[in-house]
């Protein structure tokens, strides 16, 4: 079955039996209601909460409106937890889309928190996320994979940079002739890790990072990076969250091998940032094909070159087939503008990457949605 089809049956189970039900039981449902409902349903939280061991003592049901409510918050852009319950108490509908009846049933602020924190230890949005990916790509062959990054600022002090002292007798220049045994880069350490090494060998905390624009000024935030796989239609494939000034290079192997256990796609789409030979060979070992921008520090003169040669090709009327498809990467910015304007990626209250991350996923979860159903309506 297609994936078309496949979102077809929900869309029709969805708007044929779903909200007619809903809007006989609770009042007719707004635009934003619908969107909700519709990421509730295809996301099915308590599946996943069903055999957790968290939140000792307290029902499934509970458990399953309290994860509610947290991708209620990011669809409606709720900035804090004491303006989501604010809101889920003078909301009746939203209140009973979420899953209690009554205002006297919805916790305390404390108990939210803790649960926030149990639902990021135990990374429930990334396993649903990942679920819900794995079940509508099943049998989809995904054209183009768009790799890219983008800046999470977050509230959070960062990490104190430590120098260490140079050891002292460090030999200076090596004399002539001399070779001196080069330490290996990551990249290349990469090369013979498996999945969690790679990602355990990443760094995580909060510190600050630096990048030159499109218009060539510098921007410094304090916070995190996302990094991030998206497919053709805008869906995120896979996720990476590490510290701020980590270069974008250094996950690209690992986020690579964690979309190759997902789905099936063809091609790898990455800027300047990506040129590394060690990118290219993993890419191909994959059975891809990376079409990745020159870095013309890596190769001075050649991107000059190159440029030439496609200005002069599309004067007599030619384009490069690379450069067709190389168009396509617009789709990860498009996903780095929506899942912070539109699902709560610009408003972080929480500390810690587990904690960012797990904010970030409840949102990313909505949007993945709402892409999948832009596919079909």
């Amino acid at each position: 079955m297609s994936l078309r089809d496949t979102l077809s049956m929900y869309w029709l189970t969805i708007q044929g039996n779903l909200f007619p039900w809903l809007e006989e039981e609770i009042g007719p449902l707004t635009k934003k209601q619908k969107q909700l409902v519709t990421v509730l349903e295809m996301v099915r939280l308590e599946e996943f909460l069903r055999s957790w061991l968290g939140l000792v003592g307290r029902p499934l049901s509970d458990r399953a409106a309290l994860a509610q409510s947290f991708i209620a918050k990011a669809v409606y852009q709720i900035k804090t937890t004491r303006m989501l319950i604010d809101r889920l108490k003078s909301d009746k509908k939203l209140r009973r889309l979420c899953g209690w009846e009554s205002k006297n049933q919805i916790p305390s602020e404390s108990t939210f928190s803790r649960a926030f924190a149990e639902f990021a230890e135990s990374e429930l949005p990334t396993r649903v996320h990942k679920a819900l990916i794995e079940e509508t790509h099943e049998d989809r062959l995904v054209g183009h994979i768009l790799r890219d990054s983008t800046a999470i600022e977050v509230r959070e002090k960062p990490e104190r940079i430590v120098k260490t002292e140079k050891p002292k007798g460090k030999p200076g220049r090596p004399k002539k002739g001399e070779e001196r045994p080069k330490e290996e880069r990551r990249l290349e350490r990469q090369k013979d890790m498996s999945l969690l090494q790679m990602l355990s060998d990443l760094p995580h905390q909060c510190n600050v990072g630096t990048k030159v624009d499109s218009k060539g000024y510098k921007i410094t935030w304090s916070g995190y990076k996302l990094h991030v796989d998206v497919a053709d239609g805008g869906i995120p494939i896979s996720l990476v969250l590490t510290s701020a000034s980590l270069h974008d290079s250094q996950v690209a192997i690992p986020l690579a091998t964690i979309t190759n256990e997902r789905v099936t796609s063809l091609y790898d789409l990455m800027d300047s940032a990506y040129d590394a030979p060690e990118i290219k060979e993993h890419s191909r070992s994959l059975g891809h094909v990376p079409i990745i921008d020159i870095n013309p520090r890596r190769t001075p003169g050649l991107k000059q070159e190159l440029l030439d040669e496609a200005k002069r090709l599309k004067l007599v009327g030619h384009q490069l087939a690379e450069d067709v498809r190389y168009n396509e990467r617009s789709g990860a910015e498009r996903f780095n503008d929506r899942i912070k304007n539109d699902f709560g990626g610009k408003e972080i209250w929480v500390r810690g990457n587990k904690k960012v991350m797990c904010h970030l996923m409840f949102g990313i979860l909505a949007l993945t949605v709402d892409q999948l159903m832009r596919l079909i309506t």
